[in-house]
């Protein structure tokens, strides 16, 4: 019986089938893609906000269409007043070299928000061929 060399890919044992759902089905939990984002842009009712959570310039300049500025440290219980207490935020900074979005959706969820993350940015937006939208 051959053995197979070891690798980085190898080295490292993976987890049971069983582990992997439960992990793969969390990550679904807490992150949507733009692809999926996207799929929405023509429902009346999105049942999420959109927030995107970059500089005003960087927004102005170009956003996802339909998004809603909120810089992350502005994420507050009294800027959220206006939404009702269950509604899903869908956070996204400039891209995977960026935490904004990440401190955004900590953020939200320590306010008791329910929150995803829009992984890829605004960087993956237009990597997917999707336009932004200047202000």
């Amino acid at each position: 019986m051959r053995t197979r060399p070891k690798n980085f890919v190898t080295q490292v044992p993976t987890e049971t089938p069983h582990h992997a759902l439960e992990y793969f089905s969390s990550k679904l939990m807490h992150e949507t893609d733009c692809w999926d984002v996207h799929s929405t842009q023509d429902f009346e009712d999105r049942g999420f906000v959109l927030v995107d959570v970059r500089s005003r310039g960087a927004f102005d300049a170009g956003h996802v269409p339909g998004a809603t500025h909120i810089p992350q440290a502005h994420l507050t219980e009294a800027r959220l007043a206006e939404y009702a207490q269950g509604t899903l935020f869908v956070v996204y900074c400039a891209g995977p070299h960026c935490n904004g979005s990440t401190k955004a959706a900590i953020r939200l969820a320590r306010l008791g928000r329910p929150v995803k993350e829009m992984i890829g940015g605004a960087l993956g937006w237009v990597d997917e061929g999707f336009d932004l939208e200047p202000s």
